[in-house]
């Protein structure tokens, strides 16, 4: 019998020493979780049970289980590379098949689909036409690296000052090329649908106390009618009140004025069609803007005694853009950065959580597969719940700690040393009951 104890034994340390070995081997595997050699003793039972005075049969190894504790994550500069900082497993597909894994080194394929070194896609949630992510439908994440849609302006927001103590101009027809007929010119770029830039120009002349008229040009021309050569501006009247807050706000034809703000009917970018009619279509490439034109919001102009000046501006327009960069929030959610200064959400990182990490099956590749014992994956976007951040730039390093690893080591061998040594000893008296008969 205590032959079979000491290979017991034998056994178990044997054991200890695989899986610690094996834990040493992965010191540096990104995303890789450390494992335990869990043992237990062996008695032999009657029909009645064990009794008092039993000799247990030795040891056996009852389980290998492995430790999902937080391993350091540190910075790598690869946007693609990202740890989980807290609960949760990353998704992969291999052709519909998941797996699950905390090694985050993703980079793009042929195709621009995120996937690992092992080609497996990474899962996660698409967004709509508008950029609105879509949740609770897996799929393969991609980088979409098509150009941005240009967007027409429509809207123009301005902080402007006009200085109540100004003196009007001194010459009383207003010409854009006489600089002593106006006040002040102020310039802003717009977009057309095709995100060809043109310029508004708007000069403000000071009419009176505490009035104001301006006049407003596009590319130069007349907003409301390009074809005319006269160079007809859009007019406005501003008049303040004696707080500097505006009082009333009269549009010319082509303007239309709605609560403060002027929407300029007649500029609807694109190639001239009919100079007839208007408004007229004009601009560039047969570019068209928005049907309801450009409003001017009017509401944050004031006059008070200060210099004249915009202090901030606001357009809702822009040309086309190509994609510069690529940033990942702590959500998961993957924003694409236009050379245009755009932004676009294209995606966001899924994340899976399990009722018994323990049950999971590893299968290699520092991945795991669900099982019956793991429970049902729980997948929904990070930070949600228990769920963990999205780390990018960066990896999760080993959980493995190498000076506990090597003590366990010295322990393994000392075990393996005692148990051989029962075996000897077990020899020895064998031989001497030998000698005897």
């Amino acid at each position: 019998m205590s032959f079979n104890i000491g290979l017991s034994g034998l056994y178990a340390a044997n054991k200890q020493l695989d899986v610690t070995g094996n834990n040493i081997a992965n010191v540096a595997t990104t995303g890789f979780k450390s494992s335990r050699a869990e043992f237990e003793d062996v008695y032999s039972a009657t029909r009645l049970g064990t009794g008092s005075k039993t000799i247990g049969n030795g040891v056996r190894l009852a389980n290998v289980s492995q430790q999902f504790s937080q391993g350091d994550v540190n910075n790598t500069g690869n946007v693609l590379d990202m740890g989980i900082q807290g609960n949760g497993f990353f998704i992969l597909s291999d052709n519909g098949s998941l797996s699950y894994t905390r090694a985050g080194a993703f980079k793009t394929d042929a195709q621009n689909f995120v996937v690992d070194n092992n080609g497996n896609r990474l899962q996660g949630y698409g967004v709509d036409a508008n950029g609105k992510i879509v949740n609770g439908v897996l799929t393969d994440l991609k980088i979409d690296t098509s150009s941005l849609k240009p967007n027409p302006t429509t809207r123009i927001d301005q902080t402007l000052n006009l200085n109540s103590s100004e003196l009007s101009p001194t010459v009383a027809t207003f010409s854009p090329t006489d600089t002593n007929s106006y006040n002040k010119t102020i310039s802003t770029k717009v977009y057309d649908s095709q995100g060809n830039e043109h310029t508004m120009d708007q000069y403000y002349v000071k009419t009176g106390t505490n009035t104001w008229k301006m006049y407003t040009y596009m590319d130069g021309r007349t907003p409301s009618d390009p074809a005319n050569n006269t160079l007809t501006p859009l007019t406005a009247d501003i008049v303040f009140n004696s707080d500097g807050t505006v009082k009333t706000l009269t549009g010319s034809t082509g303007f239309a004025n709605v609560g403060g703000t002027l929407t300029m009917t007649g500029w609807k970018p694109g190639a001239i069609t009919n100079a007839n009619t208007t408004p007229v279509t004009w601009g560039l490439n047969g570019a068209d803007a928005a049907a309801a034109g450009i409003a001017v919001s009017m509401t944050k102009v004031s006059s008070y005694n200060s210099p004249t000046a915009r202090t901030a501006q606001y357009q809702d327009g822009y040309a086309t853009g190509q994609i510069s960069s690529l940033t990942i929030d702590a959500s998961g959610v993957m924003t694409a950065n236009f050379s245009n200064q755009q932004t676009k959400a294209i995606g966001q990182v899924a994340v899976a959580s399990f009722a018994n990490e323990q049950g999971l099956q590893p299968i290699g590749g520092t991945r795991w597969k669900e099982t019956f014992a793991s429970g049902v994956a729980g997948v929904d976007a990070p930070k949600t719940g228990t769920l963990g951040s999205v780390v990018s730039n960066s990896l999760e390093e080993s959980n493995v700690n190498l000076t506990n690893e090597l003590v366990d080591l010295i322990k393994a061998q000392s075990n393996y040393q005692a148990n051989a040594k029962t075996i000897s000893t077990q020899s020895t008296i064998m031989q001497t009951i030998i000698q005897m008969t």
